[in-house]
């Protein structure tokens, strides 16, 4: 566990109470793959632009994006490929690596593969990409095109954490989960905030969303955040689900008017959804995927 405690998925002991169930009838995304999209423009960290809410449609200035084109290793420009097996504060079973077996680009996707393979006293490999350093977000709408893996124990994340947090430890940093999906419960994803002044205040709110038929490891989907001044929105295919204000904060304070990086990664096992079960009972099947299309962040002129 690093110094300020967990830069990771961090505590969930039960997320089902922190919101009513708001189950949509999502389609699976038809969005052409790899559009024609404008040049991005720079400052994407400014923390005055894009500070008035508008509607999700609004958001076309591309800032700052990865299409994940061609084949080959990750931009290391943009993305640092985390290491590590130490539970991640949460009790996982995998080992983070930089190999490019857990985390690689090919045929326009980014992969991020979870292999049955020990390593350093852990079971399972993975990868866990942040943007960390390189590139943070404070206002403006950031989509993930993404096809997730599914199965008991596997837990694939797009989320943020505040970039302050190597001085403003979790959760008074924030932590902004995008999307969690739980392995065995494969047609819902969850969104959820973070927050508190230390791990003993740690609180957190959040809502989710079910598929009305099949799962998200059937096709693409798009998983969206928009973010503006005290308020935070969560999309899936342009569809908002949840909706979190300042005022859901009180009596701590609201840190996600703040620069926050982004980070990819799939998990294996932990506290949040249990480990994969055993390999005589429904064995949940290895090596598994996440394929990201892409990462994009947008604002409005």
């Amino acid at each position: 566990m690093k110094n300020h405690l967990i830069p990771t998925r961090s505590f969930h002991f039960c997320k089902a109470g922190a919101s009513a169930l708001l189950a949509l009838s999502l389609l699976a995304c038809t969005e052409e793959k790899k559009p024609d999209i404008p040049a991005p423009t720079p400052d994407p960290t400014s923390t005055t632009a894009n500070a008035e809410a508008k509607d999700y449609t609004q958001y076309t200035e591309l800032i700052w994006s990865d299409e994940f084109d061609g084949g080959g290793a990750v931009d290391q420009t943009k993305w640092t490929q985390e290491t590590g097996g130490n539970g991640w504060g949460n009790n996982e079973l995998q080992y983070y690596t930089n190999s490019t077996e857990n985390s690689y680009v090919s045929s326009g996707n980014l992969i991020i593969e979870t292999k049955k393979q020990a390593m350093s006293g852990r079971d399972y490999t993975s990868a866990r990409l942040i943007t960390k350093g390189k590139q943070s977000f404070t206002f403006g709408r950031i989509d993930v095109r993404a096809k997730l893996p599914k199965g008991q124990g596997i837990w694939p994340a797009i989320w943020m954490l505040g970039s302050d947090i190597d001085q403003n430890n979790w959760p008074a940093c924030g932590e902004i989960d995008i999307m969690e999906l739980r392995g065995h419960e494969p047609n819902k994803v969850l969104s959820t905030m973070h927050y508190g002044s230390n791990t003993a205040t740690h609180q957190y709110k959040g809502s989710e969303t079910t598929l009305a038929s099949g799962d998200f490891a059937n096709d693409f989907h798009i998983f969206s955040v928009v973010r503006s001044r005290d308020k935070i929105r969560s999309y899936v295919d342009g569809r908002e689900f949840y909706s979190f204000t300042a005022s859901d904060v009180s009596p701590y304070a609201y840190p996600f008017n703040n620069p926050f990086f982004v980070i990819l990664n799939v998990a294996v096992g932990g506290n949040f959804l249990g480990n994969p079960t055993p390999e005589t009972i429904n064995t949940t099947s290895f090596p598994q995927q996440m394929l990201v299309d892409y990462v994009r962040f947008y604002q409005y002129k």
